[in-house]
């Protein structure tokens, strides 16, 4: 299996690109994974939200291949604990998914397109998060996932 972390533009802080870093290098250790980016738009200060979630949503399913499981980091996904994650990662390993695709959007979202693209939702917490800030914590937690599928001493239960 190959996992994908699909963003809508730039991570524009460089203690996050340090931070994400440390996790992709761990993460290589157990999984093809790399995080593709899709440039921000460049003339949004004009557009509405919901021209903007249909052309980042154009975008989005340009990237995405109708055999992959994509999931959406949403706030009305499902919320998992650590283990309860690794044990999602663990069944899509199980059902063969070649693919798995996590998306994060952009300041105002998803399309209706694109969540009818979906094979699922997670939320990573009831707060809400700034959305750079969101691909530090996801890749951590993906590492933590595979950390805990591997029965190494990362997570203490």
């Amino acid at each position: 299996m190959k996992i994908t972390l699909l963003v809508v533009s730039k991570t524009d802080d460089k203690y996050l690109q340090e931070g994400i870093a440390v996790y992709l290098k761990r993460l290589t250790h157990y999984i093809p994974f790399d995080i593709d980016v899709i440039p921000a738009l460049k003339d949004q200060k004009n557009a509405s939200p919901d021209d903007i979630k249909e052309r980042e949503g154009a975008l989005i399913l340009k990237k995405i291949e109708k055999s992959d499981a994509v999931i959406l980091l949403d706030e009305h996904g499902t919320q998992y604990t650590s283990v309860g994650f690794s044990d999602f990662i663990q069944k899509q390993m199980n059902r063969g998914v070649r693919q798995l695709t996590f998306v994060i959007g952009g300041a105002f979202g998803f399309s209706p397109a694109v969540y009818k693209a979906a094979t699922g939702k997670i939320s990573l917490s009831t707060m809400t998060f700034n959305h750079q800030m969101v691909r530090l914590i996801f890749v951590e937690q993906l590492y933590r996932a595979f950390s805990i599928l591997h029965h190494e001493p990362y997570h203490n239960e």
